[in-house]
């Protein structure tokens, strides 16, 4: 009785611990060239919530260096691109996106350039017009 008790704890103890072997030579391995062109391609879709204006691959600030920390883990980890990208969604808000996604939130938004170039034609046409009537 104690010697099937011993072999079937030390069953248990050699199962467990060849687990984080087997789990880890499951876990997909990635080679760090594929890492760096994977988080660099992630990197330039992200705006660095400091700077406003610069992907964090462009950013030298503190917070873009920890984003782009953050894009390389999850990458290892084996998250796609776009599951990084809705990460750092989720996390920081569509700000972050370089690319504002398109939704009743940002219609707006695109239109903006739209209704801009509108009003810039509009206020040439009158001006062409009023230049028109002083000639003649």
């Amino acid at each position: 009785m104690i010697r099937q008790t011993l072999i079937m704890l030390s069953v248990l103890f050699a199962a467990f611990a060849l687990t984080p072997v087997i789990s880890a030579q499951d876990a997909p391995q990635i080679s760090e060239e594929v890492v760096e062109q994977r988080a660099r391609e992630v990197g330039r879709q992200l705006r660095c919530v400091v700077c406003r204006n610069l992907s964090i691959e462009e950013s030298d600030v503190a917070m873009a260096e920890d984003m782009r920390t953050i894009v390389r883990a999850k990458i290892r980890d084996g998250a796609s691109n776009q599951q990084v990208l809705d990460y750092m969604q989720s996390r920081y808000g569509d700000f972050v996106l370089l690319t504002p996604p398109f939704k009743p939130q940002t219609y707006f938004l695109w239109a903006l350039p739209f209704l801009l170039l509108f009003l810039a034609f509009i206020w040439f046409w009158r001006a062409a017009k009023r230049q028109s009537g002083k000639q003649a």
